[in-house]
């Protein structure tokens, strides 16, 4: 096909890879009595508004296809789907289906983080200077996105719970304008992707090869903001794998395998899709003026190639049964079929709001919330979503988990992130009146 099509600002990199779940009608399901009647109601036709948004955009085929996932306690989640894994396919979607989860990686990462706190391996206002001397003396842009060489030392050491929260001050490819973008590109400082494909607006910068080298060259960008003094969405969560790496001694994606995978169950969850695999694997598509064109076929997606480096802030493809086990894990304070893979304590502290007491979320995307380990925690609720229009999160109020899959961009190009929670409140509303 022509790519000319993307030719537009609404697919610039920036837009395609933004992502982040508005859980603002998440949080509002705390306080809300309904664990009490999810026993009765453990149906599909228990969430009509759920099953209609999902029949509203695959079964209209503004995407290919949709999953939800939604789950009471430790008991077995109900699955909702829709659609085939590429349009105009045979195959169905399901929950064994595979989707690039984007930041719903990040909630990950900072769960790893969380176990090697718990451990002592770790301190959540540690300095990350400790475990990576080349952040011991960072300087910092004196005026936001503008000169890179008008700097300012740091008035405070960036520690794990900044890179958690998104509050350490270093900036986003995705997200800054200027000369620091320009610099992040030109220096391979670019952990995500997209496709093989040439399509203009993407852009085509190499990125760095190997965690450790991300680490380093980063160190030597300036900050867009003092650390610890604003909410501002960032490659903190990618830093922080290389964090995990030098804390526990492992590869960051090895780590992730033996400590959150494997004994939660995900066996479906990767950074690179085995070709094995592949006849499960969903294409992403790109939305222009509403029609759905081919992003990243299945057949030819990036992620079958092994990345430049594990991405821990956008870097995974899951399922929704992997990633509902993970919800599940965290709705069970750490334990999954009987299984402890994360204390209570750690699970607790994570999923609680992390933001440092210096740092304000004023005239951001998450203002007047509070934010966890990797992912927005307010009222109860803890979760994030992904560029490519997944949302999941857990609310403990209500003993639920629920996540929802698609594959579309940019992810602004349909409401999903705020449509889908809104639509668990209604249906769970319903129930209570009933």
């Amino acid at each position: 096909m022509a790519y000319r099509e993307f030719e537009t600002p609404e697919f610039s990199r920036r837009s395609l890879l933004r992502g982040g779940a508005y859980l603002a009608a998440g949080s509002a399901l705390a306080g809300v009595p309904f664990g009490r009647i999810a026993m009765a109601r453990d149906t599909v036709s228990s969430w009509p508004a759920v099953s209609g948004l999902i029949s509203k955009y695959a079964g209209e085929r503004k995407v290919a296809n949709m999953v939800a996932t939604l789950g009471w306690g430790q008991r077995q989640a109900q699955t909702i789907a829709q659609g085939t894994l590429a349009i105009g396919g045979e195959a169905k979607a399901g929950p064994d289906s595979l989707y690039r989860i984007y930041s719903m990686t990040k909630p990950i990462t900072g769960m790893g983080a969380m176990i090697l706190i718990d451990e002592g391996k770790l301190g959540l206002d540690q300095p990350i200077a400790d475990l990576i001397p080349a952040y011991a003396d960072m300087m910092v842009q004196k005026t936001y996105d503008g000169s890179i060489t008008d700097l300012v030392p740091a008035e405070r050491p960036i520690t794990v719970r900044m890179l958690m929260t998104h509050t350490a001050g270093l900036g986003y490819g995705i997200v800054q304008k200027g000369a620091i973008k320009t610099y992040y590109e030109e220096h391979g400082l670019i952990p995500g992707q997209v496709s093989r494909l040439p399509i203009p607006g993407l852009g085509r910068a190499k990125a760095v090869t190997g965690l450790d080298v991300f680490a380093e060259r980063l160190a030597k960008a300036p900050l867009v903001l003092q650390p610890g003094t604003k909410w501002s969405y960032s490659v903190g969560l990618d830093l922080l794998g290389r964090v995990i790496e030098v804390a526990s001694g492992q590869k960051f994606d090895a780590f992730l395998k033996e400590r959150i995978f494997d004994p939660a169950g995900m066996d479906s969850t990767w950074f690179t899709v085995p070709e094995r695999e592949v006849s499960r694997f969903t294409t992403n598509y790109g939305i222009m003026n509403g029609m759905p064109l081919p992003l990243d076929p299945a057949a030819a997606s990036i992620y079958l190639d092994t990345p430049p480096f594990p991405m821990g802030g956008a870097g995974l493809v899951s399922s929704p049964r992997d990633y509902d086990r993970f919800l599940q894990m965290l709705l069970g304070y750490g334990v999954i079929d009987g299984k402890r893979v994360m204390s209570e304590a750690a699970v607790r502290v994570g999923t609680s709001n992390l933001l440092p007491e210096t740092a304000t979320t004023k005239g951001t995307w998450v203002e007047g919330q509070g934010f966890g380990a990797g992912g927005r925690s307010s009222d109860g609720s803890y979760g994030w979503g992904g560029a490519a229009g997944t949302v999941a999160f857990v609310n403990y109020s209500a003993g639920l988990r629920a996540n929802l899959m698609t594959q579309y961009m940019p992810s602004e190009a349909y409401p999903i992130h705020d449509a889908f929670p809104k639509a668990v409140l209604e249906d769970l509303t319903a129930m209570k009146g009933m």
